[in-house]
């Protein structure tokens, strides 16, 4: 469950304030699927990133499961993500040094799973995913479009 009272982020920069999303009113229910749209510069981006605990709000409740995370510290924003949230980004953020099955098993490290568990649980998300394992050891930049989305769902 997810509700947002009164969500605004206002960015500072010397004597100009920036209201990147003002007053913010909404709640998702468990098992509901939303999109959130609009124009560009209406503030998408950074709702996204305070739901996704990167960023938290100037002002406003944010609750996740009914707690409050608006508030939180920066090491339990940390926790919150590595055992609740699944985020993708539009670059995707895959290292370009690493293969696509180490780029999977990357979150696995954070949350302190043992080195043949990531390896078993990667190997299994790639394959849930239709990702060919023929392409398990090449770079991201050896990757369509589509087959580096592929690898971004698997890592969550």
């Amino acid at each position: 469950m997810i509700e947002c009272k009164n969500i605004s982020k206002i960015y500072k920069s010397g004597d100009i304030e920036t209201a990147a999303l003002k007053n913010a009113c909404f709640k998702i229910d468990d098992g509901e699927f939303v999109a959130i749209m609009g124009s560009s510069g209406s503030g998408k981006s950074t709702l996204m990133h305070i739901l996704g605990c990167l960023d938290t709000p100037t002002s406003g409740e944010y609750f996740l499961d009914n707690k409050d995370v608006s508030k939180l510290s920066d090491d339990e924003l940390a926790d919150i993500r590595i055992n609740k949230i699944g985020f993708i980004f539009q670059s995707f953020n895959l290292l370009p040094r690493a293969t696509v099955l180490r780029n999977v098993m990357l979150p696995l490290v954070y949350a302190g799973v043992k080195k043949e568990e990531r390896e078993k649980r990667a190997m299994n998300a790639l394959t849930a995913s239709a990702f060919p394992k023929n392409f398990w050891n090449h770079y991201s930049n050896q990757l369509s479009g589509g087959m580096t989305q592929r690898v971004a769902i698997a890592r969550l």
